[in-house]
């Protein structure tokens, strides 16, 4: 049990999470740039950071 909640609050799961969620701000951000792929862009780099939370979320609770 202790070595399962040592794991939860491990630093680098939370230094994921701060990435992933930057990832996915970047990509609504550059959604609503002026530019030609500006949608694909953002749309692939939200698919990104959410898949990336997800995975940081699934290793705390693991």
């Amino acid at each position: 049990m202790a070595q399962s909640t040592q794991n939860a609050n491990s630093e680098k799961h939370y230094i994921a999470l701060i990435i992933a969620v930057a990832i996915g701000l970047v990509g609504v951000f550059i959604r609503f740039a002026d530019f030609k792929l500006a949608s694909a862009v953002g749309n692939i780099l939200m698919v990104v950071g959410t898949i990336f939370v997800l995975r940081a979320v699934f290793a705390i609770m693991k």
